[in-house]
């Protein structure tokens, strides 16, 4: 039997287990994945790894409550407690520096990082991110709201992907089969329940905290997103004294996936230069 390619290497991480993917040499580079049900590291940057592993050493956790990492039966999700899993796993790594790369709810990690922990971050990329208020989207009310069923996957992944063809049954059946794994829904369930509006607040940093990080950023966001509206990175990208943007048309959620040649080209220009 295949080993599942989602799980990779376990460390502990205060009082629970990590799960995640270590490839590559050279500077670090952690990935934070987003917050879609049944979500994994791998699964969020299977097309990423490998080619900023040729350059880097990359690092990709399932965040805290996601994924393979240890779920503790008291748990409480919040920005604090995510923030801290990045960085128990830094510390477990002996890792004193590293590059974020976080795709929506890790882009919200990553400006939390930054702000409260500035001298642990070198370069920060923020794609299709949360962190800053809007107003909840009918897509993302789906997302944090799915049950499980192959028919409402299909549904998520037309939100997700501007290309119908990126989204074929046998991919809505591999995610809802994800999402099904023991434990996943329920810890899923629990951290976005309706009204849905107060988790995009809790997990936003104030504009005053963000106008004072001090780190590179560079700011991704697909036009067409149904998600996470393109205005929020558009309002980052004001803030962030250092920081570009780029828009992609003809792109969703997924910017690494959809744009993924273009992406991993910009990435590794920007951690390059």
């Amino acid at each position: 039997m295949n080993k599942n390619p989602e799980i990779g290497q376990t460390i502990q991480t205060g009082q629970f287990k990590t799960n995640y993917h270590d490839q590559g040499h050279g500077e670090n580079v952690f990935l934070i994945h987003g917050s879609g049900p049944g979500v994994t590291a791998w699964a969020n940057w299977r097309l990423v790894i490998p080619q900023l592993a040729k350059n880097f050493r990359v690092i990709a956790p399932d965040m805290m409550g996601f994924g393979y990492t240890q779920r503790l039966a008291d748990a409480t999700y919040n920005m604090q407690n995510w923030v801290q899993h990045v960085i128990d796993l830094m510390n477990a790594l002996e890792i004193e520096k590293a590059h974020i790369v976080g795709n929506s709810f890790g882009g919200a990690l990553a400006l939390a990082l930054a702000i409260a922990h500035p001298q642990r971050i070198d370069k920060l990329v923020l794609m299709g991110s949360v962190g800053v208020h809007f107003e909840l989207t009918e897509g993302l009310d789906k997302v944090w709201g799915y049950t499980p069923s192959i028919e409402n996957m299909k549904t998520l992944l037309d939100l997700f992907a501007y290309d119908r063809s990126l989204v074929n049954d046998e991919l809505a059946e591999l995610r809802y089969k994800a999402s099904i794994q023991p434990g996943f829904q329920e810890s899923f369930s629990s951290m976005f329940p309706a009204p849905r509006q107060r988790w995009i607040e809790a997990m936003c940093s104030t504009e005053e905290d963000i106008q004072k990080i001090p780190h590179e950023a560079l700011i991704f966001h697909g036009r067409e997103d149904k998600v996470i509206p393109v205005d929020t990175s558009e309002k980052l990208f004001h803030l962030i004294q250092n920081s570009q943007l780029h828009l992609f048309g003809k792109c969703g959620h997924w910017t690494q996936i959809e744009h993924g040649d273009r992406f991993n080209l910009l990435l590794n220009n920007f951690f390059s230069e």
